[in-house]
């Protein structure tokens, strides 16, 4: 069954490569010189904020473990992560469209090597703390850069469809080649080289420090609202305010979390799904696998939003359909295909049929990122971007929350079928949105602050 692996991955790469060369004039955008330099340094950043982040995750659970923690100790870990996401990221969010999306990417960097230095102690407050200052730098890394690039392409007075352009590359880029990469060299430093498994953590510092100093030295500081009369609880208020009075909003965050929320859930069921009776399956090989259907998805995202006659809000309906059936899959198998269990060996003829579906789920992940990305730089307002998509995360850390302290309480056909139906839901409410996208957007809604003036809220 090893060929198996290397003719899917051979078979993803080849394609991927052949989108990426056959790509004619009407795949791609016209841009100026001084477009082409923004985008690369914002490219460059944000490929080892990735580097950073990616460098850490497949050894979290194993470093965990080796310091004689059990399954139970590092559930309790990862879910203080989730909730630290949860708590503390809208109030950071909400810091970083007051005091300056610049110094919010700075401390990122800072809190994230913060929490990689804490991997060298064993203590378990220790690592408690550690995964405390992650969720904090997780809500950053997915609001704060964002932010910054949606209002400085903007102040720089750039076409706007010129922003898909720079979200597909970062896609392609962070979350493909720069993942497949960061799994390849975490291996080579714990595994080839035998520095153990907090190597990864020290290599993730490296390259923090590196993209902070590029951040130090050539970004500029971009706000929402800086008015200094308005505090985090009328911040908050002008957040819910904006999203309740428009209801394009309210549903891009519901999609957004349901999306998400299947996604996450995905990360902790594909390995029991592939080896129900304990087989052998190359994790790491797997995993690079994925990320280059990823790849493969944010490839046929910038041929997608390049055409400006196509919509993000129409081909996305196809997009959560095609996901929803992707992860039916693992049901559809169990009734179709008599299971073998024999224990051990290698992968099973249905881990072959998932394994190919999961790989479609994944393309999807790679399609959706950038286009989100593209309709929150529609929707959201400018002033309040950063909260608004930290609120965004609320919903789903609380189901990543409740998903890791169940996950043995269902079966995981149950499991998958529920993120299949989210998936759904995300797709009816996908067509919604389409359906009232051009309804103009509410404007001047009135928010009181402490004082009570009234106070205009443009959306």
């Amino acid at each position: 069954m090893e060929l198996f692996f290397y003719a899917v991955f051979g078979g993803l790469a080849a394609v991927v490569a052949a989108l990426e060369l056959s790509k004619s004039n009407k795949d791609r955008i016209n841009t100026s010189s001084a477009f082409n330099s923004f985008k690369n340094n914002y490219l460059l950043v944000y490929s080892l904020m990735m580097a950073g982040d990616w460098l850490q995750g497949p050894y979290v659970y194993y470093l965990y473990s080796t310091y004689g923690y059990g399954k139970g100790e590092i559930g309790q870990l990862f879910i203080a992560g989730f909730g630290s996401s949860m708590l503390f990221g809208t109030i950071v969010g909400s810091l970083a469209d007051k005091q300056g999306r610049k110094r919010a990417c700075v401390t990122y960097c800072i809190t994230y090597i913060l929490s990689c230095i804490t991997k060298h102690s064993p203590q378990y407050k220790v690592l408690m703390l550690g995964r405390i200052l992650g969720g904090i730098a997780t809500s950053l890394l997915f609001s704060a850069f964002e932010s910054w690039l949606v209002a400085e392409h903007f102040k720089r007075g750039f076409d706007q469809q010129w922003l898909s352009l720079t979200f597909s590359k970062a896609i392609f880029l962070g979350n493909g080649l720069v993942a497949i990469l960061s799994g390849l060299f975490g291996n080579v430093l714990v595994d080839t080289l035998a520095l153990g498994p907090v190597a990864p953590f020290d290599a993730a510092s490296c390259f923090l420090a590196i993209g902070m100093a590029i951040i130090l030295s050539s970004w500029t500081e971009n706000f929402g609202d800086p008015s200094e009369s308005k505090d985090l609880l009328t911040q908050f208020r002008g957040a819910a305010v904006a999203i309740a009075s428009d209801e394009k909003i309210a549903l891009l965050g519901a999609i957004q979390s349901l999306f998400e929320g299947s996604m996450y859930t995905f990360v902790f069921l594909w390995t029991p799904a592939l080896s129900p009776n304990d087989e052998e399956i190359p994790h790491g090989f797997i995993f690079a696998t994925f990320m280059l259907a990823s790849m493969l998805g944010s490839s046929l995202a910038s041929r997608l939003m390049a055409r400006s006659a196509l919509r993000v809000e129409s081909y996305m309906q196809i997009v959560f359909a095609v996901s929803s059936a992707a992860l039916m899959l693992p049901i559809l198998t169990t009734f179709l295909v008599v299971p073998t269990g024999v224990k051990g060996g290698s992968i099973s003829f249905t881990g072959c049929i998932q394994l190919l579906g999961f790989c479609a789920f994944e393309s999807c992940v790679g399609i959706f990122w950038p286009s989100i990305m593209k309709m929150r730089s529609q929707y959201i307002p400018e002033e309040a971007r950063s909260t608004i998509m930290n609120f965004f995360r609320i919903p789903l850390n609380i189901f990543v929350c409740v998903v890791l302290y169940n996950v043995d309480a269902f079966p995981i056909t149950v499991m998958f079928g529920m993120c299949s139906i989210f998936l759904l839901v995300a797709c009816i409410l996908q067509r919604r949105l389409m359906a009232i996208s051009d309804k103009p957007k509410a404007t001047d809604w009135q928010l009181k602050d402490r004082d009570g003036e009234s106070e205009p809220l443009n959306i």
